[in-house]
């Protein structure tokens, strides 16, 4: 059986191969190892292979995760959010990549100021269109960002999308293409308090067409973990 650490490194060739025919620097690369349902165990390999950040769907598996996990890491929410389950997005998480309205980010700059911290966050849009699916939409980014960006627990440090369900490699990067022309356009806006360095776009079934379009961070699982647990 290939251990994790085989697949992390076949990964990164694979990762380094797409940012090269992109004409990109594969240090400019990132990945979150997506670890929701996996086993403490299972995180913890991924940390122990040189990956320094891990992402998670749901406040409640973390509570119970993360006291197991040894190793220090970096850990992202990167599933919808209740504006209820805030303070504890704040007590669990180092990232936060899917604040989509004022509300939430309200609520997260509260708690992070009563936990004396500065959040990080990325604003989640919706560049599919698709009902289901989380996301400011692209008309209301702009107004959206000027909101948050003054409030002072939060770094804003870019923006976050989930491609379009579709295996046609023209519909799913004009999804990632329009993120970054969005980040592009807000950029140019010269909106104080905003770093908007970071694309959070590509999952394990599209993150070559993802790094083509600009990502800087890739979420991925089953790439490195196999099949999900149920």
């Amino acid at each position: 059986m290939q251990t994790f650490q085989h697949k992390w490194e076949a990964l990164q060739e694979r990762i380094a191969r797409s940012a090269e025919r992109a004409g990109r620097d594969p240090g400019d690369v990132t990945v979150v190892a997506v670890t929701k349902t996996r086993t403490p165990q299972e995180v913890e390999a991924a940390l122990q292979s040189g990956l320094h950040s891990v992402g998670e769907n749901r406040v409640q598996e973390v509570e119970s995760k993360k006291p197991q996990v040894d190793l220090s890491g970096c850990w992202h929410l990167i599933g919808h959010l209740q504006t209820n389950k805030a303070a504890k997005a704040v007590a669990l998480f180092d990232m936060v990549q899917s604040v989509d309205n004022l509300k939430l980010a309200t609520a997260l700059d509260r708690h992070a100021g009563l936990a004396e911290r500065r959040l990080d966050i990325l604003v989640q849009v919706n560049t599919s269109g698709a009902a289901q699916q989380s996301g400011v939409s692209p008309d209301d980014l702009e107004s959206l960002i000027a909101l948050i960006a003054p409030l002072p627990h939060l770094r804003l440090c870019g923006l976050m999308t989930i491609g379009a369900h579709s295996d046609e490699e023209a519909i799913v990067r004009a999804s990632f293409s329009q993120l970054r022309q969005a980040r592009d356009r807000l950029a140019n806006l010269g909106i104080d308090g905003i770093e908007l360095d970071c694309l959070s776009m590509g999952m394990s079934n599209d993150f070559e067409w993802a790094i083509a379009e600009g990502a800087s961070m890739l979420r991925l699982g089953s790439v490195l973990f196999g099949p999900r647990n149920t």
